[in-house]
C-alpha cells in the first residue's frame, strides 16, 4: 500500500522509549513496541487526548498511559500511574479537565487533571470503586456505575467455608452521581483534619500530615462531613437499586436532566441478551421503560435535540446473534414505535456516536475499517474520508467540526491523527512507526482464492522483502480466532506468533479469513454454522494449494497454527491431514461437548451447530478433532492458559492424551494464572519462543533452543533467531 501523505505542518510524537537499531529485532523489540489505542478529542477541537500502551518488563505487566496534543504540539505524556494503567479518560464539557480511571489505592477510582498541567486529583472515594462515568454536561456533576457490596456471603463463608452456586450468585452494579468540585481540596490536604485526636496529632511529623494527591488513601479523611474543618470528598448519591438487574451503558440526556442506560439481570457473560433500556429522571428519581423486548437492546444514546434515542438490538433474536447483524434503531425518548435505520448495511455497528452532523460508527469492509456518517432522517449512509484504510477509534469536537482519529495502514503502526475543520486535511499527531524504521520489512497483501464449495475467501500473505517469484518458500499458517474476527495487512505481528522472524527468515506466511470472519456480510458468517472446521479447513487447504499452485509455497516445508477459534482449527487440522510439518494449537476446542458443558459461553456452541450434543450427538462429533484423533500424525504443540473460561483447560488436555495415545508428538504448555490469553510480556515473550522452537526443525529444517536463564543467553536473545 501507498503511504499516505499529509500536510507539510505535520507534527509527529516520536517515541524514546525504543527505537531499534538494528535491522533484526529481537523477539523483546517486537513485544515492546508502543502502540496507541482510543483518542478523545477537547470540546473545542484543538487538544487530542490518546491511549499509549507501552510494556513494563521490570513490573511484567502492560500499562496503558495518556498522552496530549496541545493544538498540534508535540504531545507529552499527562498520566503516570506508577502500578496498574490508567483508562477512560474523558474531556470536561468546559475542556479544562481531564478526568481517567485509575487505581491508586485499594479500589478504581476518578481522578481529574487540568488539561493546563499539575497533579492529578482523586475526586471519588468510592469504597466499590468505579467501573465507568460520564459527565454531565454542566460539567458540575459526574454519573459513575460501581459494582454493589456484597456482605450476603460473610455469615455463610463465617461458617462453611467458601463454596459457589453456580448461574446462581451474583453481584449486580449501579449508577451513582457525584457533585464535581476540584478547585478548593487541595488547600485541605495541607491540614491533618482526618485526625480528630490532638494527642496523636501532635506526635505525628510533617510527612505523616501531608500527603501528595497521587498517593491519596481514602480512608485518611474519613466520611465526608465527619470534620466541619475537612469536608472530604463529595458524597455521591446513589440512582438505582435492585438485586434483579445491574446497569451496563447509560448517557446523559442534552439537558442533563436524565439518564437513559442499558440493563440486564444479571453481571453473567451471557445475560446481555436479556438488556433492555430505560429512562431515569434526576428530578423525580422516577425510572420509565423505554425498550422492553426479548434479546439484547442496549447501547443507547440520545440524538443531540434530546427528542431521540439511538440503540443497537437483536431484534428479539436469542438465538443466532454471534453470527447475525445487529440492527440499528432509534425511537422518541419519550416512547413510542422505534425506527430501523440503515436496514441495507451488511456488517456489524462499532462505536457508534450521535453528533450534530448525524451518526457516525465504524465497520469491517472486507479488511478495511470505515468511518461511516448516517443521516438519520434520510436513512442514507456515506463513508467519511480518512487517512487510513482501518480506523481504529475516532472522536468528535463539541460542535462536530473538528475530528480526531486513530488507525493504520498496512505500512503504518497505528497513529493519531487530527482534522481541524470539516475541510481540512487530517495532521498526524504521532510518530509510532518510527520505532520500526531501521528494521527490514517484508510485505503484506491481500490475496483470494475459491475454497472447495466455491466460496471466495481472502487472506493476508507475508512475503520477505528479497521476496523472488522464481523462489518456493516454506509456508506457515497463521489463523485468528472469533470466528468472528480478521485478519489484516500489517506491518508486524506479535502476540506468540512470531510472524516478522518467519518472514525475515525467508519464509511466507498466511492469514487466511476464512468463512465466518468479520467484513464480509452476514452470509460469509453464517457459512460455518453447522460446518464448523470442515467448512474452515477447506478454506485454509485451499489456501494453501492456491499457493502451492502459484509457485509460492513449498508444499514439503509447511505449518499451521492458531489460537482460539484458530486453535480449534488448528486441532482438525492436526486429525484431518498430514500436509504440515508442525502444527501448534494455542487455547483451542478439541471435542465440542467438553467445550459445551465447561465454557462460560454455553449459547455459542447451541447457535453455530444448532443443537446440543443430547438433541444431535452427531454433528458434535463430525465437528470435533477428537472424533477423528486416530488419523493424527502431525506433531503438534498445545498451548493453554491455566484459568482459561472461555476455552477451559480440559480441550487442551484431551487433545494431548489422544495424541500420545496414537503416537503422535505432541508437548502440552500450560501458562500459570492466566485466562483465555496470556496477557503478561515475560509469559507472551515464553510462548513465542515455544513456537519458535517448535517449528524451526520441522519446517526449516534449524534446530532452535529457547535461552536459558544466564545473563549471556538474555542479553543475546536477538542473535539466536536470526
Amino acid at each position: 500500500m501507498k503511504r499516505v501523505l499529509f500536510t507539510a505542518a505535520v507534527v509527529l510524537f516520536t517515541v524514546s522509549h525504543f527505537v531499534a537499531a538494528a535491522d533484526t529485532p529481537s523477539f523483546e523489540d517486537v513485544l515492546s513496541l508502543r502502540n496507541v489505542g482510543d483518542v478523545i478529542i477537547s470540546p473545542d477541537g484543538k487538544d487530542v487526548v490518546f491511549e499509549v500502551n507501552s510494556t513494563d518488563w521490570a513490573r511484567n505487566e502492560y500499562d496503558t498511559e495518556y498522552w496530549l496534543s496541545r493544538d498540534g504540539a508535540p504531545a507529552f505524556q499527562l498520566t503516570r500511574t506508577m502500578e496498574g494503567s490508567s483508562r477512560s479518560a474523558r474531556w470536561s464539557p468546559d475542556g479544562v479537565w481531564i478526568s481517567f480511571l485509575a487505581k491508586r489505592g485499594e479500589e478504581t477510582q476518578i481522578h481529574l487533571i487540568r488539561a493546563a498541567g499539575g497533579e492529578a486529583q482523586v475526586i471519588t472515594e468510592h469504597e466499590q470503586g468505579v467501573e465507568d462515568y460520564r459527565w454531565a454536561p454542566d460539567g458540575q456533576r459526574i454519573a459513575f456505575i460501581s459494582e454493589d457490596e456484597n456482605k450476603s456471603l460473610e455469615p455463610r463463608e463465617k461458617r462453611y467455608g467458601e463454596f459457589a452456586v453456580e448461574d446462581n450468585e451474583f453481584v449486580p452494579s449501579h449508577l451513582w452521581l457525584v457533585d464535581v468540585k476540584p478547585d478548593p481540596w487541595p488547600a485541605a490536604w495541607e491540614l491533618p483534619c482526618y485526625n480528630d485526636n490532638p494527642d496523636e496529632e501532635a506526635q505525628e511529623s510533617e510527612a505523616d500530615r501531608i500527603h501528595p494527591l497521587d498517593e491519596y488513601e481514602a480512608e485518611s479523611q474519613g466520611e465526608p462531613g465527619d470534620n466541619p474543618d475537612c469536608p472530604g470528598l463529595p458524597k455521591p448519591e446513589r440512582l438505582t437499586k435492585g438485586a434483579d438487574f445491574t446497569v451496563e451503558t447509560f448517557e446523559f440526556s442534552p439537558d442533563g436532566g436524565e439518564i437513559v442506560y442499558e440493563h440486564q439481570d444479571n453481571p453473567d457473560i451471557m445475560a446481555y441478551v436479556t438488556a433492555d433500556i430505560s429512562i431515569l429522571d434526576l428530578d423525580s428519581g422516577m425510572t420509565r421503560a423505554l425498550i422492553e423486548e426479548p434479546g439484547f437492546d442496549g447501547s443507547p444514546h440520545y440524538s443531540p435535540d434530546g427528542k431521540w434515542v439511538l440503540y443497537q438490538t437483536a431484534a428479539g433474536n436469542t438465538d443466532s446473534d454471534f453470527y447475525l447483524n445487529g440492527q440499528l434503531k432509534k425511537v422518541p425518548a419519550d416512547g413510542g414505535e422505534p425506527m430501523r435505520l440503515a436496514a441495507d448495511f451488511d456488517e456489524q455497528f462499532d462505536d457508534v456516536q450521535w453528533t450534530r452532523d448525524g451518526i457516525f460508527f465504524t465497520a469491517w469492509n472486507r479488511t478495511n475499517r470505515r468511518l461511516y456518517q448516517l443521516d438519520p432522517d434520510r436513512d442514507s449512509i456515506r463513508e467519511v474520508k480518512a487517512p487510513v484504510d482501518i480506523v481504529a477509534d475516532y472522536d468528535f469536537s463539541a460542535d462536530g467540526k473538528a475530528l480526531a482519529l486513530s488507525g493504520r495502514n498496512g505500512d503504518l503502526l497505528i497513529e493519531v491523527f487530527r482534522r481541524p475543520s470539516r475541510k481540512a486535511r487530517f495532521d498526524q499527531l504521532t510518530g509510532m512507526t518510527k520505532q520500526v524504521d531501521s528494521w527490514t520489512h517484508g510485505t503484506s497483501e491481500v490475496i483470494r482464492w475459491n475454497s472447495e464449495d466455491g466460496a471466495e475467501i481472502e487472506g493476508v500473505l507475508h512475503k520477505p522483502a528479497d521476496y523472488d517469484p522464481e523462489k518456493r518458500y516454506p509456508l506457515l499458517v497463521v489463523i485468528h480466532g472469533g470466528p468472528t474476527g480478521i485478519s489484516i495487512p500489517s506491518l508486524t505481528y506479535s502476540y506468540v506468533y512470531p510472524i516478522w522472524h518467519w518472514v525475515d527468515q525467508g519464509a511466507v506466511v498466511l492469514l487466511p479469513n476464512y468463512r465466518g470472519s468479520a467484513g464480509y456480510g452476514e452470509a460469509f458468517r453464517s457459512l460455518n454454522v453447522r460446518n464448523l472446521g470442515v467448512g474452515d479447513a477447506w478454506d485454509v487447504m485451499s489456501g494453501v494449494d492456491y499457493l502451492i499452485d502459484q509457485g509460492i509455497a513449498d508444499p514439503d516445508h509447511m505449518g499451521a497454527m492458531g489460537w482460539s477459534q484458530g486453535g480449534y482449527i488448528s486441532a482438525y487440522l492436526t486429525t484431518h491431514t498430514d500436509r504440515f510439518k508442525a502444527i501448534s494449537v494455542g487455547a483451542g476446542i478439541s471435542d465440542w461437548m467438553t467445550y459445551y458443558v465447561s465454557t462460560d459461553i454455553h449459547p455459542f456452541t447451541r447457535q453455530y451447530l444448532k443443537a446440543t450434543p443430547w438433541s444431535d450427538p452427531e454433528i458434535y462429533a463430525v465437528t470435533s478433532p477428537i472424533t477423528h484423533i486416530n488419523n493424527a500424525s502431525t506433531p503438534t504443540l498445545i498451548q493453554h492458559g491455566e484459568l482459561d473460561r472461555r476455552v477451559p483447560t480440559p480441550n487442551a488436555y484431551e487433545l494431548y492424551q489422544g495424541l500420545q495415545d496414537v503416537g503422535v508428538e505432541t508437548k502440552l504448555i500450560i501458562y500459570k494464572g492466566f485466562g483465555h490469553g496470556i496477557t503478561k510480556p515475560k509469559e507472551r515473550l515464553a510462548a513465542v519462543w515455544h513456537n519458535w522452537e517448535w517449528f524451526s526443525e520441522p519446517v526449516f529444517g534449524e534446530k532452535a533452543e529457547m535461552p536459558g536463564l544466564d545473563s549471556e543467553a538474555t542479553d543475546n536473545q536477538g542473535e539466536s533467531h536470526e
